[in-house]
């Protein structure tokens, strides 16, 4: 499901979500495609199988499992919950996070952000009663960690 900014802001004032998002002009892309490479220089990469995690996810993972240890978080699952959108369109956030106090969130790990991905968040954040986090890994020249965006 590929919605435009607008239509994320349609479907959030039919829902009575206030939307604050900026608008994104997606009618051109963010990069120059040279001649030679009609990919834009980008490469394919292909789609892990159900139930793989990717290094980024595979961080993050070992990461939850020390907030378990300490207390912080009381369990965890990878690709634990699928969160219907649609008709025939789903949401599967990367973990499923239940906190020491009992709070659900959904985090999803990302290394860059595709518009298609980020709106599928935002629609899940608007029908869901849970937080939803997207974390992103920040360069160790930029201090390392994590940076976090909440929808």
């Amino acid at each position: 499901m590929r919605w435009s900014e607008e239509q994320l802001a349609q479907h959030l004032a039919r829902h009575g979500v206030p939307s604050n998002a900026r608008h994104v002009d997606t009618s051109q892309p963010p990069f120059a495609v040279p001649p030679d490479k009609p990919s834009g220089g980008r490469l394919a990469l292909g789609r892990l199988k159900t139930g793989e995690m990717n290094k980024t996810e595979a961080k993050y993972d070992s990461h939850l499992w020390d907030l378990r240890r300490t207390g912080d978080v009381l369990w965890h699952k990878f690709e634990g919950v699928k969160l219907r959108l649609a008709d025939n369109t789903f949401y599967t956030p990367d973990f499923a996070v239940m906190l020491a106090d009992g709070t659900m969130e959904m985090h999803e790990t990302k290394g860059f952000w595709e518009d298609d991905a980020r709106v599928k968040i935002k629609v899940a954040a608007s029908l869901y009663p849970f937080r939803f986090l997207g974390l992103k890994p920040r360069a160790q020249k930029n201090g390392g960690g994590r940076e976090v965006e909440e929808f």
